[in-house]
């Protein structure tokens, strides 16, 4: 098992790398040309800037098992599909019960947008949040753990 993370715009990257530091798993960080990263812990891969060059990098990295941060309805269904658990930064885990309805939704946003309108709102990032994050990390982490003390 290991963390790939869509880490470009994600905020919850310390808690990812304490929490995996803490259990000895190892984390891949995806970042393009335009970030830099260095938390002395994950192996960070850079790529360049072209559209959806770390979607596409992560996602053929992807194993069974592996757990993967993103916010990226679509790499998040490619995750499942090869067997990976995934998560977005507020907490949500992605399942064959929601991610339809997810990519639904972000088709429909995008129509609308391109229409000229606007769809959804940003709001700030809370302390909840993270603690959303960190609660469903940790169940994703115990689970996949809990499969391998199994196997």
């Amino acid at each position: 098992m290991k963390i790939l993370v869509d880490a470009d715009a994600c905020p919850v990257k310390e808690i990812i790398v304490r929490e995996a530091k803490h259990r000895n798993i190892p984390v891949i960080m995806l970042i393009d040309t335009s970030h830099e990263l260095n938390d002395g812990y994950s192996t960070v891969i850079t790529v360049d800037q072209g559209h959806d060059s770390a979607d596409i990098r992560l996602v053929n990295l992807i194993q069974p098992g592996d757990i993967v941060v993103t916010q990226d309805y679509g790499v998040a269904a490619m995750s499942l599909g090869k067997g990976a658990k995934a998560l977005n930064q507020n907490g949500l885990i992605y399942s064959a019960d929601n991610i339809d309805r997810l990519l639904f939704e972000r088709a429909l946003g995008q129509k609308i947008r391109r229409a000229g309108g606007k769809f959804g709102k940003n709001r700030r990032r809370t302390k909840s949040d993270d603690e959303a994050f960190r609660t469903a990390f940790l169940h994703l982490l115990d689970e996949e753990i809990g499969k391998g003390a199994l196997e």
